[in-house]
């Protein structure tokens, strides 16, 4: 029983220490590393594969998809991707808006 206890103490432990890299993805270092034109597999081999697809449309003949990055711990920030025909066309930081619920006074 003491030495499951070890093993998963352990296990935890690394765990926890990845997860720190893992959700780290979007540190400065690596968002200074993207470039313009990249592909989606670029953009995602270098910040991960975590991201949902937020829009997919076509316009113009252009097949134009938004990846969104959650930039975990950071519940309130995400970033968008934008793709056009699969090339890295431009990203951005956005904020959830916060309410405050004020009460009559």
């Amino acid at each position: 029983m003491k030495l499951k206890s070890i093993i998963f103490a352990l296990s935890l432990a690394v765990l926890s220490s990845c997860s720190s890299w893992f959700l780290s993805r979007l540190q400065s270092s690596n968002m200074d590393k993207l470039e313009l034109g990249m592909t989606k597999v670029q953009v995602a081999n270098l910040l991960g594969r975590e991201y949902t697809i937020s829009e997919k449309r076509v316009e113009d003949g252009k097949q134009i998809e938004v990846l969104s990055y959650r930039n975990f711990p950071y519940q309130d920030e995400f970033y968008l991707f934008v793709f056009v025909n699969n090339e890295l066309e431009q990203w951005y930081r956005e904020l959830l808006p916060s309410y405050e619920i004020r009460e009559n006074q």
